[in-house]
Formats: structure tokens, sequence, C-alpha cells
């Protein structure tokens, strides 16, 4: 199908981890007895979960995560890495509201705190209760979108389980196994259990399993299992969910009294973004990258993200960070040289010219990208 064979060059696995890290603080999502439903097969439920759309809904999601990473004090650095790296493991909850394109919110719960994110679709809001700051930022007509609302880190991913499942099935090709495996009630709702198994060995992912929700055909619960062991490395799902579209005032937001208030403002794009130039090949650089983008190398399981000068990131003098890269294995290639880190999901390689490369992927696999990658 062709959404399918566009979705292949996508970092599925990377960007599935990216997706989830964005959910914070809270219990586990529980599902209930396995409910009785009618006979499906897999290709007629994964051609219901593409064409699959309600016009809105409201609810608690909430996440585990164990992708093997040990904790490593200022990992990225400055005020906010603490919450990266707590992100990337433990249990996390969102409270989230979507209606239509233009109105969406998430209220990310942490230690206490809230952050939210919110747009109406004419102004977007973004809060951290524990800073006491709120940002408003006014978005054009013409992209009133949450994607117009600028990042802020990376606990403001997409708190959406669909959103979440389509990066895999992204993925599906001839390189992909996919069943129906039988069924199950996510958030008091039944659903039957779609199951993605990558046929490579290269990757570190075992199996996708989606709860597909029996009615409206959106998926509740996404549960990446690893390769080996017998925990998941990520779920991520609804512990409650309405299919009711939220009233307009869900996505209002007023600042509490004494938070400090800064306004912005999206720029207005009138024109159509152009095609991208062929590389001029008589310039040196011609091909290459540019330096603040990752780019991908592989397809579908055995995607490796490569971002270049992404070793100058790292934070120097962080003991645990330096203990750990001592102990890292020394690998070299025609690529270079560098340090490797593994574990049960994760694989990087910083290399010593400066470029990280990250996937969920064999050590072998991922030192095979980087040969292929341009420096």
């Amino acid at each position: 199908m062709g959404a399918t064979q566009r979705g292949r060059r996508w970092l599925v696995p990377v960007t599935a981890v990216a997706v989830v890290a964005g959910v914070a603080a809270l219990g586990p999502v529980v599902a209930d007895a396995s409910p009785n439903l009618p006979t499906i097969t897999a290709q007629d439920l994964l051609a219901k979960v593409q064409t699959a759309k309600v016009d809105g809904l409201s609810g608690t999601v909430t996440s585990s995560l164990d992708l093997g990473l040990p904790a490593i004090p200022g990992l990225v650095g400055g005020e906010n890495s603490s919450q990266f790296t707590d992100l990337l493991s433990g249990q996390h909850t969102a409270r989230v509201a979507f209606a239509g394109p233009d109105k969406a919110r998430v209220s990310v719960l942490d230690n206490m705190a809230e952050r939210v994110l919110t747009t109406d679709g004419k102004t977007a809001w973004i809060y951290d209760s524990s800073k006491r700051e709120a940002t408003k930022v006014a978005v054009p007509a013409h992209t009133a979108k949450p994607e117009a609302v600028p990042e802020v880190g990376p606990q403001n991913k997409t708190y959406d389980p669909q959103a979440t499942a389509k990066q895999f099935l992204a993925a599906i090709d001839p390189s992909t196994t996919v069943e129906v495996t039988g069924t199950e009630s996510v958030a008091g709702r039944d659903a039957y259990k779609l199951r993605l198994t990558p046929k490579t060995d290269k990757t570190t992912v075992g199996s996708v399993t989606l709860a597909v929700d029996s009615k409206n055909w959106v998926p509740l619960q996404v549960t990446v299992m690893p390769r080996t062991g017998n925990n998941p490395a990520v779920q991520v799902g609804f512990s409650s969910v309405s299919f009711n579209v939220p009233s307009a005032n869900t996505f209002a937001f007023t600042p509490p009294s004494g938070v400090k208030v800064t306004e912005q403002k999206v720029p207005a794009s009138t024109e159509p973004k152009a095609l991208p130039k062929k590389p001029d090949a008589t310039k040196p650089n011609a091909g290459k990258p540019s330096a603040d983008k990752p780019t991908v190398v592989g397809t579908g399981w055995e995607s490796v993200a490569v971002i270049r000068g992404g070793k100058a990131n790292l934070p120097s003098g962080n003991g645990a960070l330096d203990q750990l890269l001592a102990k890292a294995p020394t690998v070299s290639g025609s690529w270079g040289s560098g340090k490797i880190l593994t574990t049960r999901m994760v694989s990087a390689l910083i290399a010593d010219d400066g470029r990280v490369f990250v996937g969920l992927v064999s050590p072998d696999t991922l030192q095979a990208a980087a040969a292929k990658a341009p420096r």
C-alpha cells in the first residue's frame, strides 16, 4: 500500500522511542480479561487501523519504559537533563484531549508538578508549574495545528497511542510478519491484538503489539518487546478514554496568579515550501547532511539515526558518563573509531570524529550503518 511504502524510510524504532519518551510520571497501563470478538484477518484489521478517524477524544495515557539505559546524571546537560533521563525509564502519565486537527491539550504529571501544552487553534500555551513560567504563542490561522507550537524539550512529544502505532505500521513490508494474536480489554474497551514481528535479527525489537479498538479501530495501546527477556521495553496506552469530542473550553488556558508569561508569535508562511534542490557536485560539501539535523541510514527495523557533531553535546566533566565511556569497548572500522554503548534495546556509537549513531539495532548493524553514513 502507498502509505506503507513511503513510510519505510522512517527511523521506526528510534522514532517510537522519541514519541513514548514524552510521557511523564505515574501508574502502568492496565489490560483486563480477553473479550469474545468476531474473527478478523490481519489484512482487514490493518486496513481499518490505517483508515481510522475520530472527531475527538480525551483520556489518560500511561506508559512503562525499560529501555535498559543506565542512570547518567547530566546526560543531556542543562536544567532539563534530569527530566529527560527520567522520561526514558519508569512509569509515567499524561492527560490528553484532541478535537479535530487544530485543538489539542496535553497535561504532563511529574513529581507533584504539571506541564501543560495546549492549543485551541488560534492561541497555544506552554506552562510549567515547577518553574512558574508560561509561554503564550499566537498561531497563524493557516497553520493552526498542534505542530505549529514550538518544541520546548523531549517531554513535549506526541501523547497519542495512535500516532505511536502509525510509526510502527510504517515499517510493515516483507521484513515484517503481521498477525492477529487474540483479544484483550484496554481502558474498559474491547480490542484486537495485532502483532508485528520483524523477520530480521539485526534489530533489538522482538515484536510490537497494538491493541486496536474493536468499534472505531483506533490503537489503544502499544507494547514493544525486546528480542531478549520477558518484560516489555515500552508500553504506552490509555488507562481511560472517551471518544466524545471535548468541549472548546478544554483547550483554553488561564495562567495562575504570579506566573511569568512570555509571548511569542509563529511566523506566517505565505510561500509554499520549495522542492529540495539537487546537490551541486562541484561544491565540497555537496550531498552532505546539515550538521544540525539528524539523518537516517538504513530502512525499517534496521534504521539508524546519525547525529553529526552529537559528541559535542555530551557534557564534559560528568563523572558517571566519563566512567561509562571509559568502560565501553573501543571499536573501529572504515568509518573511523569510537566507543560503543549497548543495552537490551538501544545501541549507541560515539565516534571520535564527533558523530553519534543511535538505533534499536545490534552493535554490528550499528557499525555497518556507520560505514555507509556520510561524514
